[in-house]
């Protein structure tokens, strides 16, 4: 297994172990399943395991097996605070305390704001009272160090970056993402802040794994015949040097194998020109689907009313790339699940946009186009919620 270096000096093992999609039986946690599953990788190497509050189940199975295993001290482990669950500084508490109960430690290593998704999100946090509370766990050794997992564009994301001294962050990053999200713009910002960066769906919910395109598997195999379309999404990751640890949501011991294989065999600087252009053509021909010829250059931003125009056109595209459940569900995290919604329909006409994008698209119109698309009832019924319940 290979390592990277946290901000505290600190090996990171580049595969990291996600554990939100720990193995099903009955409906329940197949603890046999996944205690070997995760004793294969520990064995391995891989030295960081990542939960969450909302994980049902995650963090006690998590916690049961280090604790049976006697492992807890030789891993990190990384979960999240349900931010958008708590009105008071007394819940931070409470929250913490279940999970350390649940994961059977008396400290967090890597403490992440759950899907923090904007500046005034985290001053709400702020105003609770957040900034002395963790001061206070870090003071005491309860939480190591502090982080964030994003789901949103790019200009937010650094925003948030400058907003506190994080530790670290967490963020969405992969070939298909790569203008999106936070993309390569985010992570070569936080890393030129010194943050180590955790890279979470790395497959793209599977797709670069087992949902490409026929011509696409055929143009991975007839380059090497026993490479998988996977292994060359993990090496894209970890040719670069500002991606400090690749999550995988591993849930079969083949799975950990063979991403184990990969990890112990990929470094900066391994892929190939051959290999790049390969991997532009997958792309290409997953966005031969897409309805917005989008680059996600972000030249039409900032928009006045707020709209995040390159991640409406994502999600728009991801509806007919990787289907409609998907795409809803990443347009709600990025427009919805904030203070100030940066929806399609919030837009007004006005044409700023149009007089800068190098691709001449016809924004306007192509917003409302997403709009009718995306913004269904659910989406309407959800992000109401958002505002009443004040979840951020």
């Amino acid at each position: 297994m290979k390592y990277r270096k946290d901000r505290h000096g600190n090996d990171i093992s580049v595969l990291g172990f996600g554990c939100m999609r720990f193995q099903q039986s009955g409906g329940k946690i197949n603890m046999e399943k996944t205690e070997k599953q995760i004793m294969r990788a520990y064995r391995a190497g891989v030295n960081y395991y990542d939960t969450a509050y909302v994980y049902g189940g995650s963090e006690a199975a998590l916690g049961e097996i280090l604790e049976k295993n006697g492992i807890r001290d030789k891993v990190y482990i990384a979960t999240k605070l349900p931010h958008y669950m708590i009105r008071k500084r007394d819940s931070l508490e409470k929250y913490f305390q279940e999970q350390l109960k649940r994961l059977r430690t008396d400290h967090i290593d890597y403490y992440l704001m759950h899907m923090l998704t904007d500046v005034a999100t985290w001053e709400r946090l702020k105003d609770l009272g957040i900034l002395e509370w963790l001061e206070m766990k870090k003071s005491r050794g309860q939480i190591r160090q502090v982080g964030f997992s994003y789901h949103g564009n790019s200009d937010m994301f650094c925003s948030l970056i400058d907003a506190y001294d994080w530790d670290f962050c967490q963020i969405q990053y992969n070939y298909l993402d790569e203008h999106s999200q936070a993309g390569r713009v985010g992570l070569q910002y936080a890393n030129k802040k010194g943050l180590p960066v955790i890279i979470m769906e790395p497959l793209r919910g599977g797709k670069l794994a087992g949902g490409l395109p026929e011509e696409a598997v055929r143009l991975i195999r007839e380059h090497d015949p026993v490479a998988t379309p996977a292994q060359l999404a993990f090496r894209w990751l970890w040719d670069q040097p500002e991606v400090t640890c690749v999550l995988s949501g591993m849930n079969t011991q083949k799975m950990v194998w063979e991403n184990v294989k990969t990890a112990s065999a990929s470094q900066v600087g391994d892929l190939t020109e051959e290999e790049r252009e390969i991997i532009r053509q997958v792309v290409g021909m997953i966005n031969a689907k897409m309805k917005v010829g989008c680059t996600g250059c972000r030249y039409c931003m900032p928009c006045p009313q707020n709209v995040d125009i390159p991640g409406t056109f994502a999600a728009y595209n991801r509806r007919y790339s990787d289907g409609y459940v998907k795409a809803v569900s990443e347009y709600f995290m990025c427009t919805a699940l904030r203070r100030e919604p940066s929806s399609a329909s919030n837009c007004i006409g006005c044409g700023k946009c149009e007089m800068h994008c190098p691709q001449h698209i016809e924004i306007r119109k192509e917003l409302k186009n997403a709009a009718k698309v995306l913004e269904n009832p659910l989406y309407k019924v959800g992000k109401r919620a958002v505002k009443l319940l004040k979840l951020y």
